[in-house]
């Protein structure tokens, strides 16, 4: 019995020096002279003159491809639209199957735009991510998770495009108001399998067993009304070295989940700090929010597109050899239409992600109540974010408050809870 009770003091002990300690910069020490913003700049002056221009390379190299990611879709469109390709495609398809035409028509599109997107999708997801030492795969680990992910689009992006042109087949004075609805069906689905279905295709996902990290986890949140009794960890390293965690699922398939870099790389403040952060979308209902929201905006972008489908069809419909709306030939022209949409759209829509993460970060310090577990996790965000970017900068480029924001909040609700 002895010899047991010192077996399990010694595994204690081990599993307490492995956990990385907090470190909170001298001029962020609790205090009288406590000042929310030297205590910021001390957190940032962590980053050395490397690190910063190296993250703030990373980041904004992003900014350009977001314009070369639209513009070369927009040129796949275009070249199957002028060369006939897509008519071609559709005629392919009702000759195998008409009853199947809609679907196998997909396919095709699928594998073409995979195609002739892959050298850029190589660059972006792969070679520039090494470059940077962001990723963790080889080149065929990560071959293998994009043929999942093209696997995964063929059938359910199928279902989805069969079901959008039933819709403008059948309703064709009132298809945009009915495909609105189709998306947000699909979306809401989506939300309740992924979590169980999906995102286990790709990582292994078990639950965590580390009780210290667990029970504080769990204690948050019940008290938060997120009713659990397991916490997940997914082997996210296979992938990359960011930390991350979430809340996912809705409707009976919630779970809490942390990938195994969070664990490793973090302090048991900073793990709380960011389940906080996690449990806060939860309870402040964003999904159901940011759900609302794409109901407005799938029924604007749904109206444009028809206006931009009769506009253009009636100019170059017979010399791409388009039949008319409900024709799937049409699908490059409708892509690249609501391409155009999101990208005039991006500053929007990151306002919107944005405003809802600091929300959860205010709630994550409220709740977590550790403000220097969120500052050393916003740190390790900037190895891949940058952390000072100018004001109009954050404002249209950035779907997350950046690193000097969220610490300068974390560190105003310290000045105050001292």
């Amino acid at each position: 019995m002895v010899p047991r009770l010192l077996a399990l003091l010694v595994l204690s002990f081990t599993l307490l020096d492995a956990a990385p300690a907090l470190k909170i910069p001298p001029a962020a020490q609790a205090g009288p002279n406590f000042n929310a913003g030297i205590a910021t700049r001390a957190y940032l002056a962590t980053q050395t003159p490397q690190q910063k221009a190296r993250s703030d390379a990373y980041f904004e190299g992003g900014y350009w491809l977001l314009l070369w990611d639209f513009l070369y879709g927009a040129a796949v469109s275009i070249l199957l639209l002028s060369t006939g390709w897509s008519a071609r495609m559709r005629d392919l398809a009702e000759r195998l199957s008409r009853r199947l035409a809609t679907w196998l028509y997909w396919v095709q599109y699928v594998v073409a735009v995979s195609l002739l997107s892959f050298p850029l999708l190589v660059y972006e997801g792969f070679l520039r991510e090494r470059s940077y030492g962001l990723m963790n795969q080889t080149f065929g680990a990560w071959f293998i998770d994009q043929t999942k992910g093209l696997a995964l689009a063929v059938i359910f992006g199928g279902l989805l495009i069969m079901a959008l042109f039933a819709v403008v087949r059948r309703l064709p004075r009132t298809w945009h108001l009915w495909a609105a609805g189709v998306v947000i069906a699909f979306q809401l689905l989506a939300f309740l399998v992924y979590p169980v279905f999906i995102a286990p295709l790709f990582n292994t996902y078990k639950p965590l067993e580390d009780a210290r990290v667990r029970d504080r986890i769990l204690r948050l949140a019940r008290q938060n009304g997120l009713e659990t009794s397991v916490v997940w960890q997914v082997d996210a390293s296979r992938q990359s070295n960011r930390v991350s965690a979430n809340v996912s699922g809705m409707l009976g398939t919630e779970r809490i989940t942390l990938n195994d870099n969070l664990l490793n790389r973090c302090s048991p403040e900073a793990i709380e700090a960011v389940m906080g952060h996690e449990i806060g979308h939860y309870v402040l209902n964003h999904v159901h929010k940011f759900l609302a929201w794409l109901i407005i905006g799938a029924v604007a972008f749904f109206a444009i597109l028809r206006w931009g489908l009769d506009w253009s069809l009636r100019r170059w419909g017979t010399r791409w050899g388009i039949r008319g709306i409900g024709d799937p030939a049409v699908l490059p022209l409708a892509i690249l239409i609501l391409s155009i949409l999101f990208f005039v759209s991006t500053p929007a829509l990151n306002t919107l992600i944005r405003v809802q993460e600091y929300e959860a970060d205010l709630y994550g310090l409220n709740t977590a109540r550790q403000p220097d577990g969120e500052a050393e996790v916003d740190l390790l965000l900037g190895e891949y974010r940058k952390l000072e970017p100018a004001p109009l900068e954050e404002f249209l480029l950035f779907d997350h408050p950046s690193g000097y924001t969220r610490i300068l909040a974390a560190m105003r609700w310290k000045a105050e809870n001292q």
